[in-house]
């Protein structure tokens, strides 16, 4: 299933049409799309077995993020091999270097992103997975029974921020308005061949500036949920960052960080695209 946020309220897609999800059900589902997750294996049961009426065409423009007011967001650094060397780091033994992006940052697939005066501003392309099923003290063979889907997320970072000061502001530094675009929908895992291995990429006016797979990842969906889970319960609708390949602004020499006018594209393998334009 592909479930979408469409202007406000949560719709299936089928065929690329969208149905709207409490209309469909005669309001047993409210029209609240952050609502379905602490119901969702009660929608994925009715999901599976209703008879939808036909859909209608909508524009990517009415788009909003597939868990819009998250309680929780989790982001992952380091979590590929060569995004860690490049950063200069060691790679993570035990887990990965872990930080909030805190909701307010969260919007939908195709926004206009303010860039904040004086900035470093840089792009990571990242594999999200939203939690469908409360998870605490999970074994990773299990984690998936506990994931809604699976979305594309953009971790934007502003590097200045992130970095200065007697120790780094990772979460503020990350949490700009319109810094966690996510999008352009929710893929749930059964979607895929294999949802441990799908091509990631992201472009920047067309150059392409990262590329990898998910497979690449030193910390598997499942694992991160595992380790994640035996500290802290993961809660319905909560946003996983799972982490960023190689080829960010801050890795390269010279540096390079993103402009007035840019246009930054995402894109994952069998879900989607984000298309995040930056003004001044």
């Amino acid at each position: 299933m592909r479930i979408a946020t469409l202007a406000g309220r949560p719709a299936l897609l089928v065929d690329g049409l969208a149905v709207d999800i409490e209309q469909a059900s005669d309001a047993l589902f409210p029209p609240d799309p952050q609502a379905l997750y602490s119901r969702w294996r009660e929608f994925r049961t009715w999901a599976s077995g209703a008879t939808l009426p036909k859909g209608t065409p909508f524009d990517p423009a009415e788009l909003g993020a597939p868990s819009p007011t998250p309680r929780q967001v989790i982001a992952a650094g380091l979590n590929y091999r060569d995004h860690a060397a490049e950063s200069g780091f060691a790679l993570p033994d035990k887990l990965p270097p872990v930080f909030t992006k805190f909701p307010t940052s969260v919007t939908g697939p195709v926004t206009e992103v303010p860039l904040p005066p004086g900035g470093h501003t840089d792009w990571e392309v990242e594999l999200v997975a939203v939690i469908g099923v409360p998870a605490h003290r999970v074994a990773a063979e299990d984690a998936w029974d506990h994931v809604a889907g699976l979305t594309v997320g953009q971790d934007i970072s502003e590097r200045i921020t992130q970095l200065e000061g007697p120790a780094p502001q990772f979460s503020l530094g990350k949490s700009f308005p319109g810094f966690a675009p996510t999008g352009p929908w929710l893929v749930t895992p059964d979607e895929f061949a294999d949802p441990d291995d799908l091509e990631l990429r992201c472009t920047v006016n067309g150059e392409e500036v990262q590329k990898s797979r998910t497979s690449e990842l030193i910390f598997s969906v499942p694992e991160l949920i595992a380790r994640l889970s035996a500290v802290l319960p993961l809660l319905p609708g909560d946003l996983l960052f799972t982490g960023t390949p190689a080829g960010v602004g801050l890795g390269r020499s010279p540096q390079r960080w993103l402009a007035p006018g840019d246009e930054l594209v995402s894109t994952i393998e069998s879900i989607g695209e984000l298309r995040q334009r930056f003004t001044a």
